[in-house]
């Protein structure tokens, strides 16, 4: 047993400290919320109106894609399978139960409690997929215990850039591209940056796919893929808008991944399809309508968006990642800039455009629901004729197109500047000697921290006997070449 990264003591000891800390928290702060509290309930409440029946089903497929979905794409090293889907279990776990808590302080706090419902649970399983795209960029390198610390750092800092951002900038993010996946990603790459080993830029002789990995793994995209639109549209206002996040959500993920298919044919050798294209750059698409993805930019304008995310995601896989290795200290090991942070900046941009662009005529009376910064303020006389057209109407801040996109362009630089400080902040935490950190040898490798079947152990050896092969092959050539 290597003493230096035994889970003996230190995930023990982790888990009870946050079970104790979860468990006192719990107890003085949560309660039920109005729909899950049976005293509230009487004889004139129906049940079918509870908000269960609203929300589970969006929380039912981000959990499909949190657990099964990103497992699975995470499994695609062949001799890191368990560490990838089952690092993905616990830290998606740990991290879902303490933005509960964190977030909750933010958004459901009034009379001294945290009121918990279904919708808590859907906005924990957002935090937990910025955690989950984070580690994407340290897979491989990074043991149980650092990603564990590393989801308890991440999930205060991003329910506090979420709040100040929804709270003072006022921002139309929909799908989630700036304060989700840009906040990911350059959160990831600036623990990665920190994380930094000069020796995995030359390959690691574990760092390779099987035929069975890249199955799963495919298999991880699909279910990702399917649930996409859920993902997308959950926190979306019901009906038209909604409708309209799930339509340009498909027809974005359709359009990038038969891009994706052509793209990956034409730049192969041999004119075959690489599954890493597969895996990854399918998903472009999802992305990339995001941040307009409940606004009125017309089913072409998503069709466009996912050959553009998916373009920019292939080609910053091929050339953009390699460089940052070498060059920028940065090795995103999943190429999260790629999939998160390329479309996500495209996503953005896409969605200043949709707000400049909006006008009463494409959108009636509504635009003021979509836009709600832009509805007019309270006491001005517009509102009162609006709130006749659309009851329930809430007084907005009165800005003009201008203004909001303005507005969002001060939301993207301040997330990805709070996000890659946080990120640098916290590399360098997890790189304490004690967080078990791997050595450059063992990583990519589930033997470190798994009990491993024996057909694990035959495959390993075989991988062994390869690299003992060619290195013998170089000794008889240079052995050669000096008789010569």
């Amino acid at each position: 047993m290597n003493l230096s990264t035994s889970l003996k003591v230190r995930l023990p000891v982790l888990v009870l400290v946050f079970e104790v800390v979860m468990i006192m928290l719990f107890s003085l702060f949560v309660t039920y919320d109005d729909n899950a509290n049976a005293r509230l309930q009487n004889n004139e409440t129906n049940p079918m109106e509870n908000s269960l029946y609203r929300d589970y089903p969006y929380f039912a497929d981000v959990q499909v894609m949190i657990f099964v979905g990103f497992g699975c794409l995470l499994a695609f090293f062949r001799f890191y399978g368990f560490s990838g889907m089952i690092f993905n279990f616990l830290t998606a776990s740990f991290a879902i139960q303490w933005a509960i808590v964190i977030q909750g302080f933010f958004q459901f706090y009034y009379n001294g409690k945290i009121h918990l419902g279904v919708i808590n649970l859907l906005n924990a399983e957002f935090a937990c997929a910025v955690v989950l795209i984070s580690f994407g960029a340290v897979m491989g390198k990074t043991s149980p215990v650092q990603l564990l610390v590393m989801a308890l750092l991440e999930i205060p800092m991003f329910s506090v850039v979420e709040w100040a951002v929804l709270k003072y900038i006022r921002i139309n993010d929909a799908g989630g591209s700036i304060l989700i996946h840009l906040f990911a990603c350059y959160f990831g790459l600036g623990v990665t940056f920190v994380l930094y080993r000069p020796s995995l830029n030359k390959g690691h002789s574990k760092e390779i796919t099987s035929y069975q990995s890249d199955i799963l793994s495919v298999m991880g995209t699909l279910f990702l893929w399917v649930f996409w639109p859920s993902f997308n549209s959950a926190l979306t206002l019901k009906g038209d808008d909604q409708h309209r996040a799930v339509l340009h959500t498909f027809i974005g993920l359709s359009s990038s991944t038969i891009t994706a298919f052509a793209l990956s044919a034409v730049f192969n050798k041999r004119g075959k399809l690489t599954m890493a294209d597969i895996q990854n750059v399918t998903l472009a698409g999802g992305v990339t309508v995001g941040a307009s993805v409940d606004m009125m930019i017309s089913p072409v304008a998503a069709y466009i968006l996912g050959i553009m995310g998916c373009t920019a995601c292939f080609f910053g896989y091929r050339y953009l990642t390699p460089f940052m290795a070498r060059h920028m200290r940065i090795q995103d090991q999943c190429g999260i800039h790629n999939l998160h942070g390329l479309t996500g900046l495209i996503s953005s941009t896409a969605g200043i455009c949709a707000i400049l662009l909006a006008t009463e005529e494409t959108y009636g009376p509504s635009m003021y629901q979509i836009f709600s910064h832009r509805a007019p303020p309270a006491g001005d006389p517009k509102l009162l004729e609006l709130q006749k057209l659309i009851p329930g109407l809430k007084p907005g801040l009165g800005r003009t197109a201008q203004e909001q996109a303005l507005y969002q362009v001060a939301a993207i630089f301040t997330t990805i500047a709070a996000s890659a400080v946080g990120g640098l902040l916290t590399g360098m935490v997890i790189k304490l000697p004690f967080m078990a950190s791997p050595s450059d040898k063992d990583c990519f490798d589930d033997n470190l921290f798994f009990d491993v079947p024996s057909d694990f152990d035959s495959g390993h050896q075989a991988l062994i006997s390869y690299d003992e092969k060619l290195q013998m092959s170089s000794i008889d050539t240079k052995e050669v070449s000096k008789s010569v």
